[in-house]
């Protein structure tokens, strides 16, 4: 391997990184808040770029049947909730919330697909019509259990992703689709390399929201109630902050994030109903490195899997998943072996 193309790659796997990073802040935000691994984020960014695809060929997207049917049976779940426990007065409001709010991008893309517009509103068209799934499968799958162990979490959120996957297929069929790219042109470097305007713009868009993100968290009341529900649920509650409503917004940030993943990733690769998995999965892997809790741990993390997927492709395709994923086997020795254990703490006393 020659350093032009060692450089090749490197640029390569920033770009992926950038992607993986953007999907691991997302996951980090839903475990710290709600200790759920959401499995299905990378569905959510495939349905994304998918729905931005049906806006370039003049059809009306089918996430906007997804959403009206996810809604639709969020309804039931609280309706149901409400009445049993005798809380009739805020039935309204909750069909409003979980029927009337996931409805209005679902209108809005009605209204602007197959029409002619700027391709920035159907990029914009397309994140926020993705933005309720998030909230909405957690409303309907994971906040009536939000109690039970991590485990069994960590189980539904797995079934959850089989479940979008299949109506993944049942709504947009098995056909993958690639956009347009979002900005033309490249940058000439030094040596007689180039990077092409849509690399840049991925790499840019993830220092921008990953400076976003810092600053909402550290600078914004919304953040600092984000990061107490994280750091200790009952003493949330005991300063009045509702973890079931930063639970809602921790959800609805990650769609906002998985909505921005699919729009930056169609360009690039071609998007299937089931393409996210192996995104979510790769983002799974850098937030593992952050432990699950550590956002600049995960960036690097991020950064990390996605040059190990560049130079795994470059020696041999067939391997690269396989090379990224046995990155968690020495992390999981490291933090095993740094972390002490309760039973160890349980058989010091003992002696």
């Amino acid at each position: 391997m020659t350093w032009d193309v060692a450089l090749i790659l490197g640029i390569d796997g920033m770009a992926n990184g950038a992607v993986y990073l953007l999907a691991g802040l997302g996951l980090v935000l839903i475990f710290s808040v709600t200790r759920v691994v959401f499995v299905p984020f990378g569905d959510v960014a495939a349905f994304s770029a998918l729905s931005l695809a049906a806006f370039e060929a003049g059809r009306r997207p089918a996430t906007i049947g997804l959403v009206l049917t996810l809604a639709a049976l969020a309804v039931v779940v609280e309706v149901v909730s409400l009445a049993r426990r005798g809380e009739f007065a805020r039935i309204p409001r909750a069909v409003i919330g979980w029927g009337v709010l996931p409805a209005l991008p679902c209108l809005l893309a009605w209204a602007v697909g197959g029409q002619q517009v700027p391709h920035a509103v159907f990029i914009a068209t397309a994140i926020l019509l993705v933005v309720p799934i998030t909230p909405l499968v957690a409303r309907i799958a994971l906040q009536p259990i939000a109690d039970a162990s991590t485990l069994v979490l960590l189980i539904a959120s797995l079934a959850l992703h089989f479940l979008l996957s299949g109506l993944g297929l049942l709504f947009f069929g098995p056909e993958g689709s690639r956009t347009a790219p979002l900005a033309e042109g490249s940058l000439a470097l030094p040596g007689g390399f180039s990077v092409s305007a849509q690399v840049l713009l991925m790499m840019t868009s993830a220092i921008v929201l990953s400076a976003m993100f810092f600053l909402a968290f550290e600078r914004t009341a919304i953040g600092k109630a984000l990061r107490a529900t994280a750091v200790n649920r009952i003493g949330a509650r005991l300063v009045a902050i509702r973890p079931a409503r930063t639970a809602l917004l921790a959800y609805t940030f990650a769609g906002v994030l998985a909505g921005l993943i699919g729009v930056l990733v169609a360009p690039v690769t071609t998007m299937y109903y089931d393409s996210g998995f192996l995104i979510g999965l790769k983002a799974f892997v850098a937030a593992i490195i952050g432990g699950l809790v550590s956002y600049p741990l995960t960036a690097v993390g991020a950064l990390a899997v996605g040059v190990v997927e560049s130079f795994g492709s470059f020696w041999s395709g067939a391997l690269k998943d396989v090379i990224v994923f046995s990155l968690l086997i020495p992390v999981l020795m490291m933090r095993s072996a740094m972390t002490r254990h309760p039973e160890e703490e349980v058989e010091e006393i003992d002696q």
